[in-house]
């Protein structure tokens, strides 16, 4: 699936937002990709996995045994792409700040594993989920999203598989653009703030 077609889903769905937005990072942005409404038509979810799981696919070597993906955010897309990959699906929560599995989820008998969300932008979530797995007994062998808002320059200690790339603008609440310093900042996402 092309980066131009992928965009054109988000806004079609009306997920592609332009305001302030504060990331869970901290940072601010004028954009910001609402993820969750883009996956909320099944058939459009379907389509977006589908083409995620190719290019997974195309660059993972070996077997796939499971995804792992970090709630709340990759639950929807990590659970699409295990379905299209027909591996299981299995998702992370936040336990006193840390990632780990609940809900009789385990990574026994050591599987290859790849970690997948919706968006990455620094790297840090999908860093601290990657670490996880692999103090949970997983092995990590790639990792995907929809959008890499970071262009590419987020390192994540794996493969990142991104549907599309994007270099979003992002600027800490110190150094708003003139702009925006009028238009009041909201928090789409499902993270608190740090």
């Amino acid at each position: 699936m092309k980066q131009e077609t992928v965009l054109k889903e988000f806004k079609e769905a009306d997920a592609l937002l332009e305001g302030h937005f504060i990331l869970s990072s901290g940072l601010r942005s004028r954009n910001y990709l609402q993820c969750a409404k883009v996956l909320m038509e099944p058939k459009r979810a379907a389509r977006l996995a589908r083409a995620l799981a190719k290019q997974i696919r195309e660059n993972v070597r070996g077997d796939i045994d499971c995804v792992v993906s970090p709630a709340m955010g990759g639950v929807l897309i990590g659970y699409e792409v295990a379905r299209q990959l027909g591996v299981r699906s299995m998702f992370l929560e936040r336990v006193d700040g840390s990632f780990t599995l609940r809900r009789g989820f385990d990574l026994a008998g050591k599987p290859r594993v790849v970690m997948v969300e919706d968006i990455v932008t620094t790297g840090l979530s999908s860093r601290e989920a990657i670490a996880s797995i692999r103090a949970l007994g997983g092995r990590v062998v790639g990792a995907g999203c929809l959008i890499d808002r970071s262009g590419g320059t987020a390192k994540i200690g794996v493969r990142l598989n991104a549907l599309a790339r994007l270099t979003v603008e992002t600027f800490s609440s110190e150094n708003t653009p003139e702009d925006l310093k009028n238009v009041p900042a909201v928090k789409p996402g499902s993270r608190g703030l740090k």
